[in-house]
């Protein structure tokens, strides 16, 4: 049951990156693809459906790993105690970054909160990489099972590393620019006319650069993370991911430049997927690794009682049929194109 908690909750997170990673790429390009209120409010208009309930899926996570894994949710709070707290503000302003500027009709106010918006979606996108980054990395776990992380030391990986140093850098750079180009598809396939046409431009602009990171980044996961090495070599069916994230990435630029714009957003989402899972295989059977491997927390000794993971399969899964009916039903029901001559409403 541990096991397949795992790869639940792996499957939820990738969930969250590719659902809430398309509206954090919309923002991080918020300023650059809108060049007038009226487009601004168009950019806005293609999340305002989705985006709270995107999110969701986050807080699904972090109550699947309240109840499954309770362990790891104490530990891994506890030590980037400082990290979360920074999160939990850029979420905020985020939120009121979307919803505050129709509030007041005057170009500052606007002009503030869509500032609020692209930063909060910036520096959210770099902290949650480099958090993926500290997963797959590994913490500075003690004797008694418990770390602290600061904001950085030397920038180096070594026992004693901070949260951030040049590999989760290197991450953090990485998501950014992959949630930027998985952006940048979905406002070429939802909206229209110059918005469209800067999106898919940037999309073009943005490609080589998050293949070149994401490589790049994957070979340096292999030298700072030998587990990663010994979990792939063990699971031979993980080249399946690996598959999927090259066919993603590759199918995202093909279908772009054939204009097929909602079939390349979900290549794109699928190069995500396959990250996340590949991510999840190497750390495994990990759930919070540590710089000492001796000290790394399993999922055995994070997992609640066999019961108890039994028992909350019962109210999982129709809550996660409720949620995925939900958000079927949201997408579904979203206009195919927002127009930028459409009225404002959100």
């Amino acid at each position: 049951m541990e096991t397949v908690w795992f790869w639940l909750l792996a499957w939820m997170l990738g969930t969250y990156v590719v659902l809430d990673g398309f509206d954090f790429g919309v923002g991080i390009l918020h300023l650059f693809v809108a060049r007038n209120e009226a487009e601004r409010d168009q950019v806005i208009r293609s999340i305002g459906p989705v985006w709270d309930g995107n999110e969701v899926w986050l807080i699904a996570a972090g109550g699947t790993m309240f109840f499954a894994f309770p362990k790891l949710l104490a530990v891994s709070f506890s030590g980037f105690y400082l990290a979360l707290m920074i999160v939990l503000w850029l979420l905020m302003f985020r939120a009121l970054g979307i919803e505050l500027r129709h509030h007041i009709h005057d170009p500052l106010f606007a002009q503030f909160w869509d500032v609020a918006f692209a930063t909060a979606s910036v520096l959210l996108t770099v902290c949650l990489g480099a958090a993926l980054g500290n997963l797959v990395r590994g913490v500075p776990l003690r004797e008694d099972g418990t770390f602290f992380a600061p904001l950085w030391t030397d920038f180096r990986v070594g026992q004693q590393t901070g949260i951030l140093d040049w590999y989760t850098a290197l991450v953090a750079l990485t998501a950014v620019l992959a949630l930027a180009h998985h952006g940048a598809l979905w406002l070429y396939a939802r909206t229209d006319e110059a918005v469209a046409e800067r999106a898919v431009h940037l999309a073009g602009r943005v490609w080589p650069l998050a293949v070149a990171l994401s490589i790049v980044t994957t070979i340096a996961t292999v030298v700072v993370q030998p587990n990663v090495r010994e979990s792939l070599a063990a699971r031979p069916w993980g080249v399946v991911f690996i598959g999927l994230a090259v066919a993603g990435m590759v199918g995202a630029h093909v279908l772009r430049k054939r204009g097929k714009a909602f079939q390349a957003f979900l290549a794109s989402a699928a190069y995500l997927y396959g990250m996340v899972a590949l991510a999840a295989i190497g750390i495994y059977p990990y759930v919070l690794p540590g710089r000492n491997p001796a000290l790394g927390l399993t999922l055995h000794d994070a997992a609640a009682a066999g019961s108890g993971l039994v028992l909350a399969m019962y109210w999982w899964i129709p809550g996660m049929v409720l949620a995925c009916a939900y958000t079927v039903y949201v997408y579904s029901t979203m206009p195919a194109k927002f127009s930028v001559h459409d009225a404002a409403n959100h």
